[in-house]
């Protein structure tokens, strides 16, 4: 599949559109990889597992997303649920990194 694609303003067609989409998603992973690796960070650099679940932190990303969102005229409430689970995908998936690094 071709990385070509129309932004939404000059798109004309519903291929023009499906092909943006299909574009954005695959940046979307690229970037989801690059906040995955951060979780890997955080395992390797946190030395308790009690911290890699921060409360605060976790209401303070997901607020930053509720004001951004809110900002672009996007859905909110809706992406506030999906920051929720991207969130707590994220502490799942760095407790597993944590559990796996080797600790000195």
């Amino acid at each position: 599949m071709s990385d070509e694609f129309k932004l939404p303003e000059d798109c004309q067609t519903m291929r023009d559109v499906r092909a943006g989409v299909d574009a954005t998603d695959r940046e979307l992973m690229t970037l989801l990889d690059r906040r995955f690796g951060y979780m890997r960070a955080a395992a390797r650099i946190k030395q308790d597992r009690g911290d890699v679940r921060d409360e605060a932190r976790k209401a303070e990303v997901i607020a930053n997303a509720v004001t951004d969102a809110t900002a672009r005229g996007l859905p909110a409430e809706e992406l506030q649920k999906i920051w929720n689970m991207l969130v707590e995908a994220s502490i799942a998936y760095e407790f597993e990194a944590f559990d796996r690094a080797d600790r000195v």
